[in-house]
């Protein structure tokens, strides 16, 4: 498989090895207690420990780098339009007021550049996160962990199946774009805008009707071996709890009752520098 594909690949790591399970749970068990938490110095703590994961996994830059950039894209217009906005609110969260420059409604404050400071954080930390979760997490495995926590078969088989089909959604793309740039659909930088989006739909077209082609395909196999039929069903990725799975849910469980109790010290959610 190209390494640049998006999705799950076979690595040696102890990431890996460990269970969908307890990775679901020590995923579910940071991200939501670094997204209730406005503590800086927790959240740089779960940024730097998100991409010393990402690096314990052996994923390369050159596999995400495509979605870091999408997700920083989109959390700096979500950044710019609080902003645009709501200029005041990080005045009203941390109840001082420092002011950096503008005037009026769009005044800009240290308390302000300070909260959208933390929701960077936030998007920070929770990416390399859910990379690690996805790209080291056989699709089979995740779908047992979920059902495992309580989620229905039918919808952790469905996960399971999107993301199988997400590598192969991938390859379809560059094979389709690759034969209509051998026909004259010129998508590249260096052809204009319009052009540009002439040879996007010629490729998006075709990937459509593939991807529904495939989807009718996988749904009938499913109706003849009469999936959904039984209350429970067997997994064939599923594996026991080990002392590595154990480790795993006990630190993620020790991260959470530090930011509980960063919650006492504080007062609250915030951490607030400026008092």
């Amino acid at each position: 498989m190209d390494n640049s594909l998006f999705g799950y690949k076979a690595r040696n790591t102890w990431i890996n090895h460990a269970t969908g399970t307890a990775k679901l749970v020590g995923f579910l068990a940071l991200t939501t207690i670094g997204m209730i938490s406005y503590d800086t110095r927790f959240l740089i703590a779960l940024t730097i420990l998100s991409f010393v994961l990402i690096k314990m996994a052996h994923i390369k830059y050159q596999e995400y780098a495509l979605l870091l950039k999408l997700v920083l894209f989109i959390g700096l217009i979500n950044l710019m339009m609080i902003t645009v906005l709501a200029p005041q609110y990080g005045e009203q969260l941390y109840g001082t007021k420092h002011v950096m420059f503008g005037s009026g409604w769009f005044t800009i404050t240290q308390e302000q550049l300070f909260y959208e400071f933390n929701l960077l954080l936030k998007y920070l930390f929770s990416f390399p996160l859910s990379i690690v979760l996805l790209f080291t997490t056989n699709p089979s495995e995740f779908a047992a962990g979920l059902n495992k926590i309580g989620v229905p078969y039918k919808v952790a088989y469905a996960v399971a199946i999107t993301l199988r089909y997400i590598p192969d959604v991938q390859s379809d793309y560059r094979t389709i774009s690759l034969a209509q740039q051998a026909r004259g659909y010129e998508i590249s930088k260096k052809s204009s805008l319009i052009q540009r989006m002439k040879g996007t739909v010629q490729i998006i077209l075709p990937l459509v009707f593939s991807s529904l082609g495939r989807i009718d395909t996988i749904s009938q196999a499913m109706e003849l071996r009469r999936f959904g039929r039984y209350n429970k069903r067997s997994w064939y990725q599923e594996q026991r709890f080990s002392m590595r799975d154990v480790a795993m849910i006990l630190w993620s469980t020790l991260i959470v009752v530090i930011g509980v109790l960063l919650f006492i010290t504080n007062g609250g959610r915030m951490w607030n520098p400026f008092k």
